[in-house]
């Protein structure tokens, strides 16, 4: 079995917005793949890490954490404000720390033969009455199709488990009867033969894997928001995306739609 954790990048308002006041017109939705025998040292790997800094921080009486505080997010790491705000753990760290954490989950990558693959949705090209499910159903929909090819590709005979972050009930209830649906009688382009069941919610700081997705999800929004494929953090990511075998560009990223100037973008990345 292939476990398959799902996090988001960009807002979830469907609007671009106007010429004079433009919002963010990227949506990503991005998952990173493991096997089910790389998920335990995975796990042992990075909580050990943060249990060794927890420890760290109350011994320099900087504060008690448990391994539910030390979640790590992308945003929080980009704006000491929100990290003040949202982490005493990620605050209580030095810079060194800090990036020997980061480092640890990006590490992750090439120590657990992890494969990442994501959609993207430019907002530009929605209708004015999309509502935020449907554009995340959209995303999670050409997602998991994305994941059924990589699955057919190279591990025919195992299933996905799909994680995703425990957002709010709604959406969760949305996701699961629209995951349920697809199983049930496909999509346009394919049956999902390999996908189990349903989805499984987890919060993020309780799952590794959940907080990984985060990270490389908001490096994919970098790349598609500022259509600048060179972004250093993108580039170290790039190997682990899924290709097709004998393929020398990457298959792990979809763009809708297909008339996006961000196809191309995709293309060149």
């Amino acid at each position: 079995m292939y476990f398959f954790y799902i996090d988001e990048s960009g807002s979830r308002d469907p609007s671009p917005g106007t010429a004079n006041r433009p919002k963010d017109h990227v949506y990503v939705l991005l998952a990173v793949g493991l096997f089910e025998r790389q998920w335990r040292p995975f796990e042992l790997e990075i909580s050990g890490l943060k249990l060794e800094l927890a420890q760290n921080l109350r011994r320099e009486e900087k504060g008690r954490f448990g391994l539910a505080d030390c979640e790590i997010k992308s945003s929080w790491l980009r704006h000491p404000p929100l990290r003040q705000r949202h982490s005493p753990f990620l605050a209580a760290l030095d810079a060194g720390d800090m990036d020997r954490l980061v480092d640890a989950f990006y590490d992750q990558l090439s120590a657990r033969n992890a494969v990442i693959l994501c959609s993207v949705i430019d907002k530009r090209k929605l209708l004015a009455s999309t509502s935020h499910e449907f554009m995340h159903r959209l995303a999670y929909e050409l997602l998991l199709e994305r994941i059924e090819h990589f699955m057919r590709q190279y591990h025919h005979r195992h299933q996905a488990l799909i994680v995703v972050d425990d957002t709010n009930i709604q959406l969760n209830r949305f996701l699961a009867l629209e995951h349920a649906a697809l199983l049930r009688r496909g999509n346009r382009n394919m049956f999902f033969p390999h996908i189990v069941e349903y989805p499984f919610f987890t919060r993020s700081e309780l799952s590794n894997g959940v907080q990984l997705a985060d990270l490389l999800a908001y490096n994919v929004y970098r790349v598609f928001r500022d259509e600048y494929p060179e972004y250093a953090y993108f580039q170290s990511i790039r190997p682990y995306f899924y290709r097709r075998r004998d393929s020398t560009t990457i298959d792990g990223i979809t763009v809708w739609p297909e008339t996006s100037p961000l196809v191309e973008l995709a293309g060149r990345a």
